[in-house]
Order: structure tokens, then C-alpha cells, then sequence
């Protein structure tokens, strides 16, 4: 993984952290000499590290950051409803009167990390996972 994806991934978890992201972790079992992947909810960051909750226990557990080992789920753009569409249009967008253009705000960017979209191709990168559909049903 480049230096700059790595960075890119960072960034985007970063600003998932309130939203319950879901990852796949990909590792090495030691005791059995197997890889194994498991799914987990992201819930901190740090330089050092990444903080999960294994979603088949909720135990808390500290994982040593391997950027590569990490990949969340996120539904791409593409997969986002009509009514969604209406949704993000009539509650984060702003009118510009000047330019006749709707605009993006922070609420646009909250509005689309709630609801685990993928804005920044992140899947097409190789850097993110395409959530099962149901995956973030409430």
C-alpha cells in the first residue's frame, strides 16, 4: 500500500469514528497457523494502533496498526436510494444564489459517513470493501 492510500484510508476512518464502521480484519492466527478474517466495528485510532469491538463478543480489543490488514465496508454511491437522494439533498445542501449550484457542507460529508457511503472511491482503490446490502440496516 502506497504511502499516500495509507494516509487517504486514515483520513477516512478517521472521520467514520462516530458512525460504526464496520471493518475486516485480516490476519494471521499464530496458535493455529492460519490466516482468519473477522469483522469488527471501529471504534478508535490512534498513531499506534486501532481500536475494535469484535462484533461476536463486544469485548474491546487493541490491535497493533497494520494499515493493509484493515478494509471497511462501505456502500458506493451508486447503491444510494432515491428516497436517500431526497434525504441528502433537501438536508445538507446549500443553495448558492450567486451560482445558481447547490453546494457541499460538513453536514453533506456527516450525512454521507452516517450513512456509509463511499465519496471517495475508495472501493474502486482497492482500499474499502462493498457492505453487504443489510450490512448497516438500523
Amino acid at each position: 500500500m502506497t504511502q499516500e492510500n495509507k494516509e487517504l484510508l486514515l483520513k477516512d476512518l478517521c472521520a467514520r469514528l462516530p458512525y460504526g464502521v464496520k471493518i475486516l480484519h485480516t490476519g494471521w492466527d499464530y496458535d493455529s497457523d492460519t490466516d482468519f478474517d473477522t469483522v469488527e466495528t471501529l471504534i478508535g485510532i490512534d498513531d499506534k494502533f486501532i481500536y475494535t469491538v469484535w462484533d461476536k463478543t463486544g469485548d474491546r480489543e487493541k490491535h497493533c496498526l497494520s494499515v493493509s490488514n484493515w478494509k471497511p465496508y462501505l456502500r458506493p454511491m451508486s447503491s444510494m436510494t432515491e428516497e436517500e437522494r431526497l434525504l441528502f439533498h433537501q438536508n445538507t445542501l446549500k443553495y448558492n444564489e450567486v451560482t445558481g449550484y447547490s453546494e457541499y457542507t460538513y453536514k453533506s460529508f456527516d450525512w454521507l459517513n452516517t450513512h456509509h457511503f463511499d465519496y471517495r472511491g475508495l472501493i474502486e482503490k482497492g482500499l474499502a470493501l462493498k457492505a453487504p446490502e443489510g450490512m448497516y440496516k438500523e
